[in-house]
């Protein structure tokens, strides 16, 4: 044991010391969400003078990344990020941020076999008695990463929850390069949101089909989320988690005595996330909590993992549909504003689940920042990235009720549609539909 501590003094560095390391043209790695490296990046980021063409990936980063913010001519450091937070998202709009498309289960096979990773840093918990620090709520792409990187940085801090895994949850003390320490703000929260009365339509709406000992995955954003605390308030029982992203959703499930993992056909009596973050009370329950545990996306997220389970039910977010069942959950036009994430995993491996279902839910329309409302069921697409195809589209949820494309025809599919969205834009789809002669005379209006 001695000996881990005696490493672990040998390898101590100041922040400024450990990224002495990364050299002009490095590809540099922060991995994903609250382990992102907060002294390193600072660290980095006085260097700036000193380098040039220094490219960095990240996904899911809350910010401010300083290596972003000290360079707006993007000559010293370039960021990439597989999929966008809100900050990233405002980057991007800026210029200051590209984005790498991806599927998620994906992501460490890219960098397993295609990718280059100079220098990796993270932040992981304190380190353990037998050498370990926990890879925490990045469990789900961060070994592969740092696997592949010549050079591994760790920054410990200590507010990351400690989360139990099936694999790949860890890193030793002798994998480590260099280890720094320092003080760190409270970790960002990400409570869920009050929910609107679309918001309890929609759960409303997709309730009936959940039965007792489903197995749930939310998906990244507000609504899957707010959903999940619908669920909590049901009669449901004996639900289990197996979600790429933990959020407080399943913490209500659980509080409320719904989240059981009991009937689980794999990893029975384990919630199962790849990722994690919410709010405070969020990381206090998973933390060392036996009945939740961390594993790669690899796994968590395949296809093959999701059939081994009955009763899966996946409900994920978009942002448009149009009447020919194609999903955009990533893009409003060709602007950015998240990224593929794990839907497709999820939608494939939902449907091969038996008694497994997925729902794709949105509002019905918004507004947008000059008050003008729009429908969230367009006619076609333009130039808005398509995330889900046709093909692999399941349920749609709106507030105005829920419909099955599976198998049906591009006139059934646009008179299903049609059907869920706002009366205020139904005529107008109607004679688009007829345009497009995907309207047939005898559809209902």
């Amino acid at each position: 044991m001695e000996n881990f501590y005696t490493e672990y003094r040998q390898k101590l560095r100041t922040p400024e010391e450990a990224v002495r390391v990364v050299k002009s043209g490095d590809w540099v790695d922060y991995t994903s969400n609250i382990g992102f490296p907060v002294l390193l990046d600072r660290a980095l980021a006085k260097r700036r003078e000193e380098l040039t063409d220094v490219k960095i990936r990240g996904n899911l980063i809350n910010g401010p990344i300083e290596t972003v913010e000290c360079d707006p001519t993007r000559e010293h450091f370039y960021y990439n990020s597989w999929h966008l937070s809100a900050y990233e998202r405002k980057l991007c709009d800026r210029g200051l941020c590209n984005f790498i498309p991806m599927i998620f289960r994906n992501v460490v096979p890219y960098y397993r076999y295609f990718l280059t990773v100079n220098v990796a840093m993270m932040c992981v918990t304190p380190m353990d008695k037998h050498g370990y620090f926990n890879l925490s709520s990045a469990t789900g792409v961060a070994k592969g990463i740092l696997d592949k990187a010549d050079i591994v940085l760790v920054e410990v801090n200590e507010h990351l929850p400690h989360i139990y895994g099936g694999f790949d949850e860890s890193i030793h003390i002798s994998e480590v390069d260099y280890v720094v320490e320092g003080e760190h703000p409270p970790l960002p929260e990400f409570p869920i949101h009050p929910p609107t009365k679309e918001d309890i339509a929609i759960a409303d709406h997709i309730l009936p089909f959940i039965r007792d000992g489903a197995v749930l995955q939310l998906g990244i954003g507000s609504l899957p989320n707010v959903i999940g605390a619908e669920i909590a308030k049901s009669d449901l029982k004996d639900l289990g988690m197996h979600t790429e992203l933990g959020g407080d959703a399943y913490y209500e499930l659980y509080k409320a005595g719904k989240l059981t993992n009991r009937l689980k056909n794999i990893n029975r009596g384990k919630g199962v996330l790849g990722m994690a973050f919410g709010s405070r009370d969020f990381y206090t329950w998973i933390d060392q909590n036996p009945g939740v545990i961390a594993c790669p996306l690899e796994y968590v997220n395949a296809p093959e993992t999701i059939a081994q389970m009955d009763n899966v039910i996946s409900i994920n977010n978009c942002i448009a549909v149009d009447l020919y069942g194609q999903i955009s959950a990533e893009s409003a036009g060709t602007r950015q504003i998240s990224g593929t994430g794990g839907q497709l995993d999820f939608l494939t491996g939902a449907a091969m689940s038996h008694g497994g279902k997925a729902f794709i839910t949105m509002t019905s329309c918004y507004r947008d920042k000059d008050g003008v409302r729009h429908s969230r069921i367009v006619p076609t697409f333009m130039g808005d990235i398509v995330t889900s195809p046709r093909s692999q589209v399941y349920y749609l949820v709106t507030e105005y009720g829920a419909v099955n494309l599976t198998g049906r025809t591009t006139w059934e599919r646009a008179e299903m549609l049609i059907s869920i969205a706002h009366p205020d834009f139904r005529e107008e789809l109607i004679a688009a539909a007829e345009r497009q002669k995907i309207w047939r005379h005898s559809n209902k209006r």
